[in-house]
């Protein structure tokens, strides 16, 4: 892996931190008062804090992942990364936070509808930022390491076991209303999560064919300063020699680039795809 800067690990450090306060948003304002268990430490610490009244959410989590960080060192050694165990525990520090500022005693609305969009949203948020820096929010994560590490489990779908089994849970202990709307925003994660994650690395992969090649790569290279790669092609049926210019450029400066092609192209042919998954200088790293 490529060593980071000073600069880029306080800027991962800021994610880390503004994606585990999202997540502790989402727990502490509206799954708990809810009753939402969708799966994670969060929705264990919800059913242990509504079998024990005297046990809030935070109190729990901080049980709960002292003791996932326990059995993570005991079954994964030096493998079990620091950054893990510093999630586990600024996450439930968060979330006490949260109930500190924010007491609440019922759902901050009566639309229970609007209380789950949001209880997945938050989170859903967070754990894409976390995710997306290659970070971890700790707790139900340990189990699913382990769960790969001694199975054939992939890490997703191993996630997912402790995430469906603690949601399960709610179906004896609540009752169907809030087991079913706390199964909705299990599966809602899921989904909102991964599109998240692509729209943060949203790009539009750039291929040009123009018969002003050369002011059409200055216009890259100056103006949107980023690289370009250019290919001698031939026409498939005119047989015409052509250059071909392909690029990576976010949404912004594929805007700029379209228009200024426009203006001295008129014929120029143009493809824009998008992409998630665009890896080296510039973007994101290995």
């Amino acid at each position: 892996m490529m060593k980071k800067t000073p600069r880029q690990w306080a800027v991962w450090f800021l994610i880390l931190n503004a994606g585990l306060i999202a997540t502790a948003a989402g727990i502490a304002l509206f799954k708990s008062p809810n009753h939402f268990a969708m799966g994670g430490t969060s929705g264990l610490a919800v059913i242990m804090s509504a079998l024990w009244p005297g046990l809030n959410v935070s109190g729990a989590m901080f049980i709960i992942n002292a003791a996932l960080i326990l059995v993570g060192f005991l079954f994964l050694g030096k493998s079990f990364g620091w950054g893990t165990i510093y999630a586990s525990v600024a996450l439930s520090v968060y979330v006490a936070m949260f109930e500190w500022l924010v007491p609440l005693k019922a759902p901050l609305t009566d639309d229970a509808l609007l209380e789950v969009i949001w209880a997945v949203i938050l989170p859903g948020v967070g754990t894409a930022l976390v995710f997306n820096i290659g970070a971890s929010t700790g707790g139900t994560d340990i189990i699913a390491m382990i769960l790969s590490r001694r199975t054939s489990l992939e890490v997703g779908k191993a996630l997912l076991v402790p995430d469906f089994a603690i949601t399960a849970c709610t179906f004896f202990i609540f009752d169907i209303k809030t087991a079913l709307y706390s199964l909705t925003g299990l599966l809602m994660k899921v989904f909102l999560v991964d599109i998240v994650i692509d729209g943060i690395n949203s790009r539009k992969y750039c291929t040009i064919i123009s018969s002003h090649p050369e002011e059409i790569k200055e216009f890259i290279l100056t103006k949107l300063r980023r690289g370009a790669t250019i290919t001698r092609a031939e026409g498939a049926f005119s047989g015409k020699a052509e250059v071909m210019i392909t690029t990576v450029l976010s949404r912004r400066q594929a805007v700029y680039l379209r228009n200024f092609i426009r203006s001295i192209d008129a014929n120029a042919f143009i493809t824009m795809v998008n992409s998630s998954q665009i890896i080296g200088k510039g973007f994101r790293e290995m």
